[in-house]
């Protein structure tokens, strides 16, 4: 019986090896995948990737005003308004040391500060500073913040890959790239990456009113208003 058992498991180890040699392409050999492609996603294969940005603004004085000029404060503003939506870090003010009028610099200082104010910004987010303007040939009030820039992966192009060849039952190296540099040219806050910003809490209100729909046999669709409608399509039949 011992003998059989053996002449039997032999026979159903050469029977696998001879089915999985005619399993084997014809046309080459197979393309050998490192490992550690497989681990995790084919997304992990291509990541995005983040830079940080330093955006500057230069204010403008002119030594016969007594305030910033009016397209002087459109810039700021709009300066200001890019800081609350991307900036990080302090918002950086920085006054020159040896001003052309110092008088107008201090006080286009404080209206800058004012104009932060106003816009949400509080004046712990505010840094002053000073720097050197020798050999300038203009003093202006130098603003500045940090930024972060999503970069996408570079994606290997189509006319470079061979789809014929199937050698292997693996993907191909371009699998995921196109959908990471979509997310990178999508995503608005490039700092999120980073996974350092804490997550809202979530509000289980709507979840439990619809359980609550459910439970008493109720519809859980929201209902449409009068303005609302739909129809069907009958362009492609």
């Amino acid at each position: 019986m011992m003998m059989q058992a053996k002449t039997i498991v032999l026979t159903a180890l050469a029977g696998g090896i001879l089915v999985l040699s005619g399993c084997q392409s014809k046309s080459g050999p197979p393309v050998k995948v490192p490992l550690s492609d497989y681990q995790g996603t084919v997304l992990d294969r291509y990541q995005i990737g983040v830079k940080e940005n330093r955006e500057y603004l230069e204010v403008k004085l002119d030594p016969r005003d007594t305030q910033l000029r009016v397209n002087e404060v459109m810039k700021v503003r709009a300066f200001l308004d890019t800081y609350a939506d991307v900036g990080h870090g302090p918002l950086v003010i920085s006054m020159p040391k040896h001003a052309e009028a110092p008088q107008l610099a201090v006080g286009a200082v404080s209206e800058i500060r004012e104009f932060a104010w106003e816009a949400g910004i509080s004046y712990d987010e505010m840094l002053g500073a000073a720097y050197d303007a020798s050999g300038r040939a203009s003093t202006p009030i130098v603003m500045a913040f940090k930024s972060y820039e999503a970069i996408a992966p570079d994606c290997p192009k189509w006319s470079e890959i061979d789809f014929s060849n199937t050698t292997t039952n693996s993907e191909a190296l371009s699998f995921g790239c196109t959908v990471r540099a979509n997310m990178a040219a999508m995503i608005a806050e490039p700092a999120d990456l980073f996974g350092e910003r804490a997550l809202d809490p979530a509000s289980a209100d709507r979840k439990t009113y619809q359980l609550d729909l459910w439970l008493r046999g109720e519809p859980t669709p929201s209902q449409r208003g009068e303005g609302e409608s739909t129809a069907i399509s009958t362009a492609v039949n």
